[in-house]
């Protein structure tokens, strides 16, 4: 019973592994877990059954059903800190006109679990749900940074990270802790700048990073220490409020 649902959540997390893959063969799926045909096909069915895998009827390929958004979408609704943070967000929305994203660590990635819209009709879209490396992208660094130097290396071991990388990327973490900060341009998009500030909770521990994101022709030099000023404000409010002390 244990070993199928290693297995099965092993290929769950291939079918999302990759956010330009949009679905897998049984044949990649079964060369990646190392299991037999007949065996990824008891699963697969197994899955699709139960909504949590679903098949391209044209390419037989297999990719993640939509009944994990269901899941996702009430585990996120049960948690009181987006509530805290809403509020906080959509007055930095309104203040700065930008979009602004709340980011959470999942593991060695980073997970997007809320966003107010920039008021303005050119703006960042990207959706709740959005995950990236936790070394990519200004949210996802402003959490990394201020991890414990001991699950900072393992997560950057975990991620593939070089020896020399790891190093490179150490020292970034050091600079966006003193500066309490991250700053980022066109990581994950092209033509966008994101500038994050890390949120505390119980302990003073990071718990997740508020940020600004927009085009990058808004993203001036003369604009930039105002953003900054107002982002790490904005993460000291609701750090404040989910009982940071």
């Amino acid at each position: 019973m244990v070993q199928s649902i290693d297995r099965a959540m092993h290929i769950i997390k291939i079918l999302v592994s990759d956010p330009h893959k949009m679905d897998w063969s049984i044949t990649e799926l079964a060369e990646r877990t190392e299991l037999p045909l007949s065996t990824m096909h008891r699963l697969l069915s197994s899955l699709m059954d139960h909504g949590l895998v679903m098949q391209n009827p044209s390419t037989k390929h297999y990719k993640a059903g939509y009944i994990w958004m269901e899941i996702g979408l009430r585990v996120l609704d049960s948690i009181d800190f987006r509530t805290a943070a809403r509020p906080v967000m959509e007055n930095l929305a309104l203040d700065v006109e930008e979009s602004i994203y709340l980011n959470i660590q999942d593991g060695t990635y980073g997970i997007t679990i809320e966003i107010v819209d920039s008021p303005l009709k050119v703006r960042i879209a990207e959706t709740v749900g959005t995950r990236g490396p936790l070394n990519v992208g200004a949210p996802n660094k402003a959490i990394l940074a201020y991890l414990k130097e001991e699950e900072r290396e393992q997560i950057l071991r975990k991620l593939g990270l070089t020896g020399n990388e790891r190093e490179s990327v150490q020292m970034q973490m050091s600079e966006i802790k003193e500066a309490g900060y991250a700053i980022s341009e066109g990581e994950r998009t092209e033509g966008t700048v994101s500038v994050s500030a890390p949120v505390f909770g119980y302990a003073n521990k990071v718990f997740a990073s508020v940020s600004i994101n927009a085009p990058s022709f808004r993203f001036t030099q003369e604009r930039l220490p105002l953003l900054i000023e107002k982002v790490k404000q904005a993460a000291e409010e609701i750090s404040m409020r989910i009982g940071k002390f």
